[in-house]
């Protein structure tokens, strides 16, 4: 089964931000179905799991006070 991958530019700058995200995320698309890649300019957030909705991942991001856009 091929997963699909969502990407969004952040400004998740560290994993000090990536940890403030990181329980909500967790809980939402399940541990290891995400990754912050702070190494790329855009500071890539990329989702693997065909069930998230690019809704509830921006409603997450920026709850916690972090920008975020579909790519």
């Amino acid at each position: 089964m091929e997963h699909k991958n969502l990407k969004f530019k952040t400004n998740l700058q560290c994993g000090g931000c990536v940890s403030k995200v990181q329980a909500d995320l967790d809980q939402y698309v399940g541990e290891n179905q995400w990754q912050v890649d702070t190494d790329n300019p855009d500071k890539l957030l990329t989702i693997q799991n065909e069930n998230a909705s690019v809704e509830e991942i921006e409603k997450i991001i920026k709850s916690k006070g972090f920008t975020i856009e579909q790519i």
